[in-house]
Parts: structure tokens; sequence; C-alpha cells
């Protein structure tokens, strides 16, 4: 069995209905590419990824091998990697698990996601997630938002045994972050991904001895391995941002073997999903994060149900998913959408600080620039975006913003 195309076919799924009127926060996420291998014996293997197109060199230096051949990359795209476990698990009838290790557990925990919002919006979220089946909730941290808010509207409304899992951004120092971690502390929380800079590997050894929750390495700068030998964390992320998936194969049976945690964040649609589901089996332990809970489309019909927290492993052969190729032209589609119908409305940042001050600037803003505190360190801060509504209020504050980069105004101006 041999490739004779590849084809890599950007796509543009519309995002769930309970993000309309969030272009802003939700922009980026919906820009997804489909991966198709077809071999010399009429096999297809799809994958699907949350990336931008890679250029078409990388797949037509695949043509004339096998599929086979690139199991264990560490530098194709994963999506692409992902349609080689599809065609080879195919051909061979077997699922794509199979060809990673052997299974170690039938059901795998599954994370939702979403991008920062309001104590609000968190707690709309956590519910919904809840709803939806899910025990596990990944969010980052923001230095728009008081973290310590949005964890008491959390604890508000998730139900018994539901449980957090925090992205700290790796932008801190151990001074700010550690009362963060210190008031955070409870049964609710599973684990904080990056408390600390990526460079302060001694600062991360020392966090760790120091802190009682399970503190999680994403894109360790030394390569992974030197950062478990040094101790640094008590699990890693991997794949997503971290190589290949050769990588990540060669990374997550290390750190399993050392009894540290694997984490498997791998982002995109369901086929997406299935992928991350069949590599997380063949570990004995640690949650998939994945963005299908994020679209209203996909490129198929298929469903990986959620049930107590956790989602099966498919069955079929390859990753067990079947493509619709017309919901695949559809989703191409709307990438010849004029510019217009994909833009992000005119727009304002507007943040709400504890003195009664608002903070007007052009979009989001790099707070830690304009007020000079690390992310996390100012307490009772809020933040929306104030989309163009016509009016003569925004029309003036756009223009002192236009003209001074950002505005105070409110209660003290």
């Amino acid at each position: 069995m041999r490739i004779s195309s590849v084809d890599i076919i950007p796509i543009r799924p519309r995002f769930a209905d309970r993000y309309e009127g969030a272009a802003v926060r939700m922009r980026a996420i919906d820009q997804r590419t489909v991966f198709r291998i077809t071999c010399d014996n009429g096999v297809v293997g799809y994958g699907d990824y949350r990336c931008a197109p890679p250029p078409s060199a990388v797949g037509e230096a695949m043509v004339g091998r096998s599929p086979a051949a690139f199991l264990r990359d560490e530098s194709l795209p994963l999506g692409l990697g992902a349609a080689c476990y599809d065609a080879v698990g195919k051909h061979l009838d077997v699922p794509a698990w199979q060809l990673m290790g052997s299974r170690q557990r039938q059901r795998v925990p599954v994370c939702a996601w979403t991008r920062p919002g309001d104590a609000e919006t968190m707690a709309s979220e956590i519910t919904r997630a809840a709803e939806e089946g899910y025990l596990l909730f990944k969010v980052h941290t923001s230095q728009h938002y008081d973290v310590l808010e949005q964890h008491r509207a959390i604890d508000d409304v998730a139900p018994d045994g539901f449980r957090m899992h925090y992205d700290f951004n790796h932008n801190r120092t151990a001074a700010a972050v550690l009362p963060i971690i210190e008031q955070l502390r409870s049964p609710r929380v599973a684990c904080i991904e990056d408390p600390l800079s990526l460079s302060d590997l001694e600062g991360w050894r020392q966090l760790r001895q120091r802190i009682d929750v399970p503190i999680l390495m994403h894109v360790p700068p030394l390569g992974g391995i030197q950062e478990m030998l040094l101790g640094c964390a008590d699990g890693y992320i991997i794949a997503e941002y971290c190589g290949g998936f050769g990588d990540a194969l060669i990374r997550a049976h290390a750190y399993a073997r050392a009894g540290l945690l694997n984490i498997f964040q791998l982002t995109g649609g369901m086929l997406t999903k299935a992928f991350a589901l069949h590599f997380a089996c063949t570990l004995p332990a640690g949650h998939t994060i994945n963005l299908v809970d994020q679209y209203a489309d996909d490129i198929t019909d298929d469903v990986i149900d959620i049930d107590s927290g956790t989602s099966p492993v498919p069955e079929g052969p390859g990753l067990g998913i079947a493509v619709d190729e017309d919901k695949i032209r559809e989703l191409a589609g709307r990438c010849d959408l004029v510019e217009s119908d994909l833009a992000v409305p005119r727009h304002l940042g507007r943040l709400r600080l504890a003195d009664g001050r608002i903070l007007y600037t052009p979009s989001i803003p790099d707070l830690r620039q304009l007020l000079g505190f690390e992310e996390g360190t100012v307490r009772g801060i809020d933040f929306d975006v104030w989309e163009d509504d016509g009016s003569g209020d925004f029309a003036d504050i756009d223009r002192h913003v236009t003209e001074n980069g950002y505005w105070f105004g409110g209660d003290l101006d």
C-alpha cells in the first residue's frame, strides 16, 4: 500500500450556538484543516486538526511511500499523522490504538473547554459541561478576570465530583503564584498547568515540593525528558505544540514508566477526539482535552458519547469514525465567504477596575503592560467586549482610544 495523493483542506466550522455574539472572545479557533490520504489500494485515511493548512509540499513528499512509514514521525502535522493511523488501521482492519501499544483501559476521562470569561460566563459553561456528562473542565486563567471570583462562581454551580484544570499560562513568578494556589486549594481543583515561567525550572521543582495540587508542564523547554529527571512536574501535556506524534509516543511512555501523569491534548473535531482516545487508552492514566464541544459543525455525524466524565475508545478499524465528504465540501466552502462575513466586528475592550474606573482599550489589552501588575495579582477586576452599537458614546470613546491608545472613564472620570 502506497500513498497516491494527499489532500490538505482548510475548513471553517461554525461555533456552538451559545457563542453567538462572542466572535471576539472565540476568534481563531474556528480555523481547522482536514487531511485526506488516498492510497493505491483504495484505502482513504482522514485526520482533522485545529490549525492553518501546512504547505502542500508536506503532503507531496509523502506520495509514493507507505503511510506506515509515518506512524512514528516526529515532525509531521498531528492531523496528517492521524490520517496515517486511520489509513493503516483500515488496511489491517484493526483500531488505531493497536498501532500505538496495548490497550490499558476501555474508556478515557474527557475534559471540556472554553476561552476565559467572566464569573457568570464560567458558571454557565460549567453548568453546560456537567449537563453534557463532563466531570473535568480546562480553562486558562486570564489577566482580565479575577480567578478567585471565577472559582467561587464555578464552585456555586458545579456538581459533586466536578473538577477544574486551570492553565496559568507560564507567565508568573513564584511570589505571584503561591498565594493564588493557596486560595484555590480545594477538592474542586484537579491540577494546575504551567504555573511558572518555563525558564524557571528550579522554581518548578521547588513549587512541586511546596504544594499538594498536581502541576502540569506544557511545551517543556528542554524537550521533556530532562524536566522529568529534574522532578519539575507531576505530569505533562502531550502532543499539541510539542512536536510530532512520534515524539508524543516516546515521551508519554517514558512519563508513564516514571509514574507521572500524561494529559492528551489534541484539538479539533470528533475525528481528533477519536485520535486522542486511541492514544490515551494505551497509557494507564490521564484525561484528554479536545475542542469538539466548541463547534456546531463537523465532518462526521458520528458522536462519541460522554458518560460520568469518560468516553469509550472507538472500536472500528483506523480511527473508527465515518467521515462525510459532503460535510467536508460544505465546511471548506465557508472558507470562501467574503472577509466581511467572517470578520470580527469593530469593538473596544472594557476593563472594570476595583476602584470604579473603566479602562477602555482597542480589543483585548495586555494589562501587564498597561497596569504593571503580574497576571492574577489584581483583585476585583472584570472585563467585557463592547461591540460597536452605533451609539454616540461608543463613537466618542472609540475616538479617545484611537488618539491615546487607551482611555480611562467610569466613576472617577
